[in-house]
């Protein structure tokens, strides 16, 4: 009976090893991360949170085992968190600098950009303010510290000095800007509300401000969020930056986009520097195929790689 007994026990703890090892394997290769599965945590320029959020919530739909966890922070945020190893894939408007790619190279590190879409920056009047076309040299001309009161803008305007706010002081918005009028410091009455929304909360109740906020916050007229702004205050129209007179003023529309009509344009991108065909990789992949296009598209921007067909209405 011993005997018996013995390889009856040897048998049963074989078996259980074997299942244990199983389990173990498949769990091992649930886990493992794919284009479409896994975890990953990404850096999101506070400008493009809307489209990125929107973004992952149709990816996730569709990927089940995939979880995307999007950081939104300033652009200077988010490229040291990138920098820093800390994130491996950023959505962001500027490329990436010779010396930041050497010191990435240097790491071994081999980062890719992927265009996925064109932006613009979009000023934003308080609603008892009329003047909601101003000519792009005025607008320079506020930011340099040339313009510093509304009825420089409009002659008749009963408004007194302009408050200039922006989201925050290493924001791609004020680079952005600063870049392009080549301004080296911004003049004193330009103040840092902390994020997009913050701008929109400071122009709904200041009349004499003048913000700026990425045309994300303000372009998808279906979505909550977004039209909530767009309720709150009025988008300002300008001129093209090449400008003679009589010229049409455009708002940061989709089609002004394309056209580049609307002067205050920026592409947007996404950056990696994954080492394998990881979760980053595949979200990439989405944003820059199809159904993301789609999405970019569907909140006011101008997707990168998907052609859109304008049609223009005559009034008859």
């Amino acid at each position: 009976m011993k005997p018996t007994f013995s390889l009856s026990i040897l048998l049963l703890l074989l078996l259980a090893a074997l299942s244990s090892c199983g389990s173990k394997y498949n769990e091992k290769q649930l886990s493992k991360e794919t284009p479409t599965r896994g975890n990953i945590k990404i850096a999101v320029d506070e400008a493009y949170q809307l489209l990125i959020d929107s973004e992952i919530v149709v990816f996730e739909s569709i990927y089940k085992y995939a979880n995307i966890n999007a950081i939104g922070a300033s652009e200077d945020s988010i490229l040291k968190l990138f920098m820093d190893d800390s994130v491996r894939l950023m959505i962001t408007s500027r490329k990436l600098s010779a010396s930041e790619e050497a010191f990435l190279n240097a790491k071994l590190y081999h980062p890719k950009t992927t265009h996925i879409a064109w932006d613009a920056v979009a000023f934003v009047v308080n609603k008892s303010n009329g003047d909601t076309q101003i000519r792009y040299n005025t607008i320079r001309d506020i930011l340099n510290g040339k313009v510093t009161r509304w009825n420089q803008v409009n002659p008749v305007s009963k408004k007194g000095d302009i408050q200039v706010v922006f989201d925050n002081q290493g924001s791609s918005n004020v680079r952005y800007l600063m870049n392009k009028f080549n301004i080296d410091t911004l003049p004193d009455y330009c103040y840092s509300a902390g994020s997009n929304p913050a701008v929109i909360d400071y122009v709904e109740q200041n009349p004499n401000a003048l913000g700026i906020i990425s045309v994300n916050w303000i372009s998808d007229p279906d979505d909550s969020i977004t039209h909530n702004f767009l309720s709150r205050v009025n988008v300002v129209a300008t001129t093209p930056e090449v400008y003679s007179e009589g010229s049409n003023f455009y708002t940061p529309h989709p089609a002004y986009i394309s056209d580049q009509s609307y002067p205050f344009i920026r592409e947007v991108y996404a950056i990696s520097r994954e080492t394998f065909s990881g979760l980053g990789s595949g979200f990439i992949n989405f944003l820059a195929h199809d159904q993301g296009q789609r999405i970019v598209l569907k909140m006011g921007m101008l997707p990168a790689t998907m052609p859109i067909r304008l049609v223009q209405v005559r009034k008859e």
